[in-house]
């Protein structure tokens, strides 16, 4: 495939569209698979497809959007403009670029992807490597989630459904006196309308506000126990009950989390491997009581309780967190590729399921290509400016004319900092 070939292009499809085959053509003598990725164009999957190339640049890479705008920033090798998937012709269209493609592989990058493409999973002709839908509905409802994994003996937050306003007060009362609480809507990602509260009357304010602006329920929200301890998540891979591959990272820092009430956001602006196996083994217990015979990927979120124990929050069934780097660039495997293969069929034999290498930080914001570093790097060609010190520098110039004696700098410029007692 050539360069004008690789451009990506967005426009219809043909109206006529036949599958000849069961995956991707020959190119060149060879044999190639074919992945359709959503929300081509977004972060999330400009990220995943970033992965996939690096990880295999056999594949093809199909993106699909139903906004324009955001599909001509895909780098897919080709792009399709489709329905809204709330729109009736969706399913149909969607089936068709499947069949023009050839695709092997659907790979779904949100949880609306990953209900749509469960409730359609018998009538789209490509592979999907999903959980049950009865996990993934399970999952995405927050509330019975939690009460599924606290019966099953699996740490998880202390939570309440609010059935009306009227009985936010009561069930405030379930929780100790003026201690924080997690208010949040059952479903949806990207914390929305989630934030701390403390009290009833923060609780009512809160809930009626998302009520008479967003159009949320009150009946949609839940109040749980604060968990102010740190923040991570765990992503594994599973073939019929067997833990393929499986990695762990701490969120340190948020994007947009300053401006939100919370303080804290779900998107990592700073995030770093970490080697924490009560993560690992959590996330066994959890997957295991969801479905003993557990297939596809799950991203299980965490926080620490007061005591330090990690409890699961949320469990994204189904799709990939929305930190590809830390799992694809880091460690021996690419997860985003084993994934693919995992669909294909093909043969994967990983040792060592727990596959990290701790202490690699993802540095990421706005309008930025994501970095990884690991944390020996953070202190290359980075100058720290000490505090200003009230000595004279011996000027190399002095008595050969130069100008520069008895120049005064603040020590720490151009060479390591001075620290003393007095900088904390």
């Amino acid at each position: 495939m050539n360069d004008e070939q690789r451009a990506s292009r967005a426009g219809r499809l043909p109206g006529e569209a036949t599958r000849t085959g069961e995956s991707s053509g020959m190119a060149g003598g060879e044999f190639t698979r074919s992945v359709l990725v959503p929300g081509a164009g977004t972060g999330p999957s400009c990220s995943l497809l970033r992965s996939l190339r690096a990880g295999d640049p056999t594949l093809t890479l199909i993106g699909y959007h139903d906004d324009r705008f955001s599909l001509k920033q895909s780098p897919a090798d080709r792009n399709y403009l489709l329905p809204h998937p709330s729109q009736p012709a969706f399913a149909d269209r969607l089936r068709r670029l499947i069949e023009h493609e050839g695709i092997d592989v659907l790979l779904p990058t949100s949880d609306a992807d990953t209900e749509l493409f469960s409730r359609l999973r018998d009538r789209l002709p490509c592979r999907l490597f999903l959980p049950s839908h009865e996990v993934i509905t399970r999952c995405q409802d927050k509330y019975r989630l939690t009460v599924f994994l606290r019966r099953h003996d699996v740490p998880a937050p202390r939570t309440y459904p609010v059935r009306h306003l009227r009985d936010v007060s009561e069930v405030v009362k379930r929780f100790s006196p003026g201690s924080r609480l997690w208010c949040r809507p059952r479903w949806g990602a990207d914390s929305i309308g989630a934030t701390v509260v403390r009290g009833a009357r923060q609780a009512q304010a809160w809930i009626r506000y998302w009520e008479e602006m967003r159009g949320i329920p009150a009946a949609a929200f839940t109040l749980a126990e604060y968990l102010p301890g740190r923040d991570f998540n765990c992503q594994s891979l599973w073939l019929r009950g067997e833990l393929i591959l499986i990695k762990t990272y701490e969120r340190v820092d948020t994007i947009g989390g300053h401006s939100r009430p919370s303080g804290f956001s779900s998107l990592s602006a700073l995030a770093k491997t970490v080697r924490y196996p009560p993560l690992v083994r959590t996330t066994i217990d959890a997957i295991r009581a969801l479905d003993p015979n557990a297939s596809g990927t799950s991203g299980v979120d965490f926080r620490e309780d007061a005591t330090g124990i990690p409890s699961i929050t949320e469990i994204n069934a189904g799709r990939f967190m929305w930190s590809q780097p830390l799992l694809d660039f880091v460690g021996r495997h690419n997860m985003a590729v084993t994934y693919v293969r995992l669909a294909l069929g093909q043969a994967v034999r990983i040792a060592d399921p727990y596959d990290i290498v701790p202490d690699v930080y993802m540095v990421r914001d706005v309008d930025m290509l994501p970095g990884l570093f690991r944390a020996d790097e953070l202190f290359q060609d980075i100058v720290e400016v000490g505090p200003q010190r009230a000595r004279t520098t011996p000027d190399p110039d002095a008595g050969t004319g130069g100008h520069r004696s008895g120049r005064r700098r603040p020590a720490g410029l151009g060479q390591p900092p001075v620290r003393d007692a007095s900088d904390g």
